[in-house]
């Protein structure tokens, strides 16, 4: 897929789910559950132990699905990143030069952005998504007023969306979710695919719902 494709597919998609882990062992078995609760976009983050063996690995498992990288915070992450076949990048800072190289690599980034200021150079610096956060720190109100001078710009609510306010964050103008460890914290002893797997769904179940009535 182009940058243009992959970016379109993470907006129609609306859901990235972030995996990070210090248990390589866990990977397989979150990205597994993940996919079969039906979320199609997963970001495996530069700090999950072997993070590009994960992609490498998830990529061929997983050819349906988009898999990118998380947690890139320079370029050197980056250089790693992409090399291992990350379809996309997401950082939590705005350093313009990882724009530039996730470009010239054909990928799109999700940058991280919070304040006017910062959004503003996310976007003059060409990121392909502002990634809000933490946006719960801040609240839906938050996003509201600062679609106003940002009317154009695709945010992705990330930090603190769960399924009671997942669909207040849409409704406020969020072009899509991250969702963390709401999906993967899960209680010793019950972590299996399977209890993944539900949880994903019912996230993808509640996006179908609000697709419905809108």
């Amino acid at each position: 897929m182009s940058k243009e494709e992959i970016k379109d597919f993470i907006l129609k998609e609306k859901l990235i789910a972030i995996v990070r882990t210090r248990t390589q062992s866990e990977v397989p078995v979150i990205i597994e559950g993940l996919s079969a609760g039906g979320i199609k976009v997963l970001e495996i983050t530069s700090n999950t132990s072997g993070f590009e063996r994960m992609i490498r690995e998830s990529r061929m498992k997983h050819p349906d699905a988009v898999i990118g990288a998380g947690t890139v915070t320079n370029v050197s992450v980056a250089e790693k990143a992409l090399k291992a076949g990350a379809q996309f990048l997401v950082s939590p800072n705005t350093r313009k030069e990882l724009v530039k190289m996730a470009h010239e690599h054909q990928v799109p980034i999700v940058m991280g952005a919070l304040t006017p200021t910062e959004i503003s150079d996310a976007v003059e610096a060409g990121a392909d998504i502002v990634k809000l956060f933490p946006a719960a720190n801040f609240g839906n109100n938050y996003l509201k007023a600062i679609k106003g001078p940002f009317d154009e710009v695709s945010f992705f609510a990330v930090g603190g969306i769960n399924l009671d306010n997942m669909l207040e964050w849409l409704e406020a103008g969020a072009a899509g979710l991250g969702l963390g460890s709401v999906l993967t914290n899960i209680e010793k002893g019950e972590f299996t695919k399977g209890n993944i797997e539900s949880k994903a769904r019912g996230f993808v179940e509640k996006l179908k719902s609000y697709h419905g009535r809108s």
